[in-house]
């Protein structure tokens, strides 16, 4: 299975472009921070990752504001064919609790 979660703030995101099928893309990177126990001890867990939002949900991301933290579900894949790094594939999204007041 390849399903990811995570709770994330919206760092930048690139322009939409559309594919040759007309399909939107957004480019976004996300931080996330948080403490993980491992082990019986407190991680910090600090990290940018890359991911992508298509069709509806790219039209969507455009209209969040940097900075907002979502709460995100999606998939990882590389980011090109035959390229180890990894973009998260975002499936669905939401504004993260602390984030639908404002």
């Amino acid at each position: 299975m390849n399903r990811l979660g995570l709770t994330a703030a919206l760092v930048e995101r690139e322009a939409i472009r559309y594919t040759p099928a007309g399909v939107p893309i957004v480019g976004l990177k996300l931080s996330h921070q948080s403490v993980q126990r491992e082990a019986g001890v407190d991680r910090t867990i600090e990290l940018e990752i890359s991911a992508i939002a298509a069709d509806r949900l790219a039209l969507r991301m455009d209209r969040v504001a940097l900075g907002t933290e979502l709460k995100l579900e999606g998939f990882l894949a590389p980011r090109r064919r035959n390229v180890k790094a990894l973009v998260l594939h975002i499936t669905d999204f939401e504004l993260h609790a602390a984030d639908r007041t404002a």
